[in-house]
């Protein structure tokens, strides 16, 4: 296989961002789709084959540490310094696919309590409270795991996601009906409509 940097025609210092951004516009120019009934779409094939190969190549070389070239973490610990590292950047992305790179039998607590800081920090509330919870059930000794529970603990309900199941008795009942009820009866009066019946 030619070098995957040069299939992409990026540096072998590119972020891992400069990187996707080379293999989206490649993948937009070969795609399969824009050669139909066209005499290169074996060629614009093969050079999309090509592409992806390379892209998975590097981005697997990245997420593993050297002598691992299985594109896993074999001991999940090691991965946890960097994804730390990168949540301290907010790159979130990039964290959460080391995370993702863990396999599901070495996941302990603190791939747990990293999935939720990760999830915390994009808003996705509900997602990030059970990823703690998880942690903290599997340590709860851990302050850090109990602190970051807590926290999303507080945010669970009062923002929307549109990941949380509303309407299913967990976080939503007949009072919040009444409440939003209630508010719209009271910006009716200020605007001198009628009164709205509560249930």
């Amino acid at each position: 296989m030619k070098d995957p940097y040069v299939v992409l025609g990026v540096s072998k210092n590119a972020t891992n961002e400069q990187i996707k951004d080379a293999y989206r516009e490649l993948a937009r120019k070969y795609h399969p789709d824009n050669y139909a009934d066209n005499p290169l779409s074996d060629l614009a094939g093969e050079k999309m084959k090509e592409i992806n190969e390379a892209y998975d190549a590097i981005m697997n070389s990245r997420r593993a540490p050297k002598g691992n070239n299985s594109g896993y973490y074999n001991n999940a610990n090691s991965a946890f310094p960097e994804v730390r590292n990168l949540i301290n950047q907010n790159r979130l992305e990039q964290a959460q696919e080391v995370l993702d790179g863990v396999p599901p039998q070495s996941r302990n607590a603190e791939w747990y309590f990293l999935n939720g800081t990760v999830l915390y920090r994009r808003g996705w509330f509900d997602q990030a409270y059970t990823s703690f919870a998880t942690a903290a059930r599997m340590e709860p000794m851990n302050p850090e795991y109990r602190d970051a529970l807590n926290r999303a603990q507080r945010q669970t309900g009062s923002q929307y996601n549109p990941y949380r199941t509303y309407g299913t008795g967990t976080n939503c009942d007949g009072c919040d009906c009444c409440t939003n009820l209630l508010c719209a009866d009271c910006c009716c009066e200020c605007m001198g409509g009628d009164l709205i019946p509560c249930c």
